[in-house]
C-alpha cells in the first residue's frame, strides 16, 4: 500500500465520519450543552495490557481493542454484540438472536447448518475454549474484553486464522459487592449481583448472577404476539482461589441457560412478521477450568478446561402461516439440535533472563459434536457424528537485541485427526498437519512511542462436504468433479504483515495507536453450490465448501484518546479495509475475481466523549458508523451504510448509581444478515427478491448499580 494509498484510506472514512457527525449535530450539541467546570477527575489514561498472549504484555506488538468495564457499562451491554463496533475492522452476522459469527479484517463466517464449522475467529472465556458459541458472550462480571486482530495461531492454533476475542471474568480474589436492577422499553428488565472476596488467609472466592429478559423487537401479526424474538438469559459465574508462597490455583465455573426466540425475518422485510410456527435459539453451557501456577527461576502453570453444551437452532422455513396462498405456498420448520463436549489441558513454561525471554509449551483438546436434524421433509432425522482430537507444541522466544530494540520469533505445530459418520451412511476420516508462527521486530527509541513490524501465519482446518457426501451416493455432479475432490475441503492460510506505531505525549494524556495491515489469503475456503442431477433427471441444489478463491485483505486501523482536562475524555476509532477475491470461480462458472469479499465495509469507525458535569454527575455520547457491505458472495443483497448515537448520563453519590442510556438514538435502520438468491413469498409467485433480518432499533433504559 503506497503512501497515498493509506492516506486516501483515512481521509475517507474521516470524511464520512465528519459527514455522520453534522448530520447529527443536534444530538451532539445537546450532550455539549451540559457544563463542565470542574468534578470527578479522569486521571491519566491506563497503560494496556495484554493478557490474551502467551506471555501477558503491553499493547505495543499487535493491533488490538480492549472493551474496558467503562464501556460495557457506558452502553448497558449485555452482550458482546453491543460492542463490536467500537473495535474497527470488526463486523458480525446473527441470522439468530444474538450475533453468532465475527469478522475480524473480512475474514470469518457467517451461518452454520449441518456441516461443522471450523471458525476463523476464536472465542475464549478465562482461557476456556467457547468458540462457535456466541449466544455465551454475555458480559455480567467480565472485567475486560480483548479483541485481537490479526492471526493468534501461536496461541490458539487453528480456530485464530483472523483473530481472537478473550473475555476475562472479574478477577477471584476482588473484595467487595455490587448489584444491579434494570429496566428498558420492549419489556427489557434485569437483575444482577456479584461478590467475592477473602476466605481465609490463602482462599478467595466470587459469585456472580444475572438474569436478563426482554420481548424482543419483532411483533408477529398472525399470532398477535411481540416477543416471539424474545431473550431469556440466566448467567451464573463462580470461583475459587488459592495461593501459598510461590504457587496458586484457581478453578473458575460459568453456567449460561439461554431461552431466546427466533422470528427474525418477514416476508415484506419489516420488523412484522408472519409466522405461524416461531423458531428458538438456545443454549445451555456448563464451563470450568482448573488452573496451577508455580513461580520460581522456571515459571510453570497447567490449565484444564471443559465444556459441555447443548443448543437448539430452529426456524420456520416458510416465514408465513398456512392459508396465506393455498394454490401456491408451501410449510416446513426446520430445527437442529447441536451437543459439544471439548476438554482439553495446556501446560505452559517460561523463564525471564538477561537479554531474552522465552515460552515452552504443550497442548491437547478433544471435541466430540452431535447434530439432529429435524426437517419437514425429511423422512427420518439426520444425525451426524464429528469427533476431533488435537495436538500441539508451541513456543516464543524474545531477544533484546540494544536498549531500544527487541525480536521476537514464535510458533505451533498442531496435529488434527477427525473422524465424521451420519445417518445417510457418510463416513469420512483425516488428519491434518498445520502450522502457524509469528516473528518481528520491536523499536522503542522512547517512553512515549513504540514502532513495530510483524508477519505471521494463520491456519483454518478443512472438514468434510457431507451433505454433498450423501448426495453423491446417487447423484453425479454436473462438472464432472469427482467424489474424492469434493468429498472435502483442505485447509486455509493467509500471510499477515503488520507494520505498528503507538505514541503517547509525555503527560499521558494522550494515546495514539496506527496499524497498516496485509493479509494475503491462500487457499480460502468459501460456499459453493452445486445443481445435481438425481436419475430421474430432476435436479437437487447442495451447498458446499471449496479451496476456490484467493484474496487480499488490507486496510489501515487507527485508535486514539485524548483527555484535554481532567474533566474530559475524548475517544476515536477508524477502520478502512479492501479485501477483494484476487481469483474466484464459482462452480456455475461464474467469474468473480476482482469482486469485494462478503462482510467487509470497506470503513468504520467512532468518536466518543465522557465528561464529568460538577461532582456527581457523568455523561458520555458516541457516534458509530459502518460503510455498507455485501452479505454474501452469492448474491448483491448489502447492508446499508449506518450512523449510530448512543449515550449514558449517570448520577453517582457514595457507593450509589443511577444511569439513563440509550443505543441507536437516531433509530437509524440496518441489518444483521440478508439473503438475496432465493424468493420465499407465494403471494408474489416466489419471485427473486432480498430478505433482511434487521439490527436492534432505539433502545433505552434506566440501571440502579451499587458497588462498594
Amino acid at each position: 500500500m503506497s503512501t497515498t494509498s493509506a492516506a486516501n484510506a483515512v481521509t475517507n472514512p474521516v470524511k464520512s465520519l465528519v459527514i455522520s457527525a453534522q448530520r447529527y449535530s443536534p444530538v451532539v450539541a445537546l450532550a455539549f450543552s451540559v457544563l463542565f467546570p470542574s468534578g470527578a477527575a479522569f486521571g491519566n489514561l491506563e497503560e494496556v495490557v495484554v493478557s490474551a498472549t502467551l506471555r501477558p504484555a503491553h499493547a505495543e506488538q499487535r493491533s488490538i481493542t480492549i472493551f474496558d468495564e467503562a464501556l460495557i457499562a457506558a452502553r448497558s451491554a449485555q452482550h458482546l454484540e453491543d460492542l463490536l463496533s467500537a473495535a474497527p475492522n470488526v463486523n458480525s452476522a446473527s441470522g439468530a438472536s444474538r450475533a453468532r459469527f465475527i469478522q475480524i479484517r473480512g475474514v470469518g463466517e457467517r451461518s452454520q447448518f449441518v456441516e461443522p464449522v471450523n471458525a476463523s475467529v476464536a472465542m475464549l472465556l478465562d482461557g476456556i475454549d467457547l468458540t462457535g458459541l456466541g449466544a455465551a458472550a454475555t458480559t455480567w462480571d467480565i472485567q475486560k474484553i480483548e479483541v485481537l486482530r490479526g492471526p493468534q495461531g501461536t496461541l490458539l492454533g487453528a480456530n485464530a486464522l483472523a483473530g481472537l476475542i478473550s473475555l476475562s471474568s472479574t478477577p477471584i480474589d476482588s473484595k467487595g459487592l455490587k448489584f444491579a436492577i434494570g429496566a428498558e422499553n420492549r419489556g427489557g428488565r434485569r437483575f444482577a449481583a456479584a461478590g467475592g472476596g477473602e476466605l481465609t488467609s490463602s482462599t478467595s472466592g466470587r459469585l456472580a448472577i444475572e438474569q436478563y429478559r426482554s420481548d424482543g423487537v419483532i411483533t408477529n401479526t398472525y399470532l398477535n404476539r411481540s416477543d416471539t424474538q424474545d431473550k431469556d438469559e440466566l448467567t451464573v459465574r463462580g470461583g475459587l482461589a488459592w495461593e501459598g508462597g510461590d504457587q496458586s490455583i484457581e478453578a473458575n465455573w460459568h453456567f449460561f441457560d439461554v431461552d431466546n426466540g427466533y422470528d427474525a425475518f418477514s416476508l415484506d422485510n419489516t420488523r412484522q412478521t408472519l409466522s405461524d410456527e416461531p423458531g428458538r435459539d438456545t443454549l445451555k453451557t456448563h464451563a470450568g477450568r482448573l488452573k496451577w501456577r508455580s513461580q520460581g527461576s522456571i515459571n510453570l502453570s497447567a490449565q484444564l478446561s471443559v465444556a459441555k453444551t447443548d443448543t437448539e437452532y430452529a426456524y420456520d422455513e416458510d416465514w408465513a402461516y398456512v392459508g396465506i396462498a393455498p394454490a401456491l405456498e408451501y410449510s416446513s420448520f426446520d430445527n437442529y439440535l447441536r451437543d459439544r463436549d471439548m476438554q482439553s489441558v495446556e501446560i505452559r513454561a517460561d523463564r525471564d533472563q538477561q537479554n531474552w525471554r522465552w515460552t515452552l509449551g504443550g497442548y491437547l483438546k478433544h471435541e466430540q459434536e452431535t447434530l439432529t436434524r429435524r426437517y419437514t421433509y425429511l423422512e427420518n432425522d439426520f444425525n451426524s457424528e464429528l469427533t476431533v482430537d488435537t495436538g500441539a507444541i508451541f513456543g516464543q522466544v524474545d531477544f533484546t537485541l540494544t536498549n531500544t530494540l527487541t525480536a521476537y520469533v514464535g510458533g505451533r505445530l498442531e496435529q488434527r485427526k477427525a473422524d465424521y459418520a451420519d445417518s445417510v451412511e457418510v463416513k469420512s476420516a483425516f488428519t491434518d498437519h498445520l502450522w502457524s508462527g509469528r516473528l518481528g521486530v520491536d523499536w522503542a527509541p522512547s517512553n512515549q512511542q513504540n514502532l513495530y513490524l510483524s508477519i505471521s501465519r494463520g491456519v483454518r482446518a478443512g472438514g468434510p462436504n457431507s451433505i454433498l457426501l450423501s448426495s453423491l451416493l446417487t447423484i453425479t455432479p454436473e462438472n464432472g468433479r469427482s467424489e474424492p475432490d469434493l468429498g472435502r475441503f483442505d485447509e486455509e492460510f493467509l500471510i499477515n504483515t503488520e507494520l505498528g506505531w503507538r505514541w503517547q505525549d509525555a503527560s499521558g494524556t494522550l494515546q495514539s495507536a496506527l496499524t497498516l495491515f496485509s493479509m494475503a489469503r491462500k487457499d480460502q475456503q468459501v460456499k459453493q453450490s452445486l445443481n445435481l442431477v438425481r436419475d430421474d433427471g430432476s435436479t437437487q441444489f447442495i451447498e458446499y465448501t471449496d479451496n476456490a478463491a484467493k484474496g487480499h485483505n488490507r486496510g489501515v486501523e487507527w485508535q486514539g484518546v485524548w483527555a484535554p482536562s481532567p474533566a474530559l475524555q475524548l475517544r476515536a476509532s477508524v477502520g478502512y479495509l479492501r479485501a477483494k477475491f484476487d481469483t474466484y470461480r464459482t462452480a456455475t462458472g461464474q467469474d468473480l475475481s476482482g469482486r469485494t469479499q462478503p462482510q467487509a465495509p470497506e470503513w468504520m469507525g467512532s468518536v466518543g466523549a465522557k465528561w464529568a458535569i460538577k461532582h456527581n454527575w457523568l455523561a458520555g455520547v458516541e457516534l458509530t458508523a459502518m460503510d455498507s457491505y455485501l452479505f454474501s458472495d452469492r448474491h448483491l443483497a448489502r447492508s446499508p451504510a449506518r450512523q449510530i448515537v448512543n449515550a449514558h448520563l449517570d448520577w453517582h453519590w457514595d457507593s450509589w448509581r443511577i444511569s439513563l442510556w440509550g443505543r441507536n438514538l437516531s433509530n437509524e435502520t440496518y441489518y444483521t444478515r440478508g439473503f438475496g438468491s432465493f424468493g420465499n413469498d407465494p403471494r408474489k409467485g416466489y419471485i427473486l427478491e432480498p430478505y433482511y433480518q434487521y439490527g436492534e432499533p432505539r433502545t433505552y433504559g434506566i440501571t440502579l448499580n451499587y458497588e462498594r
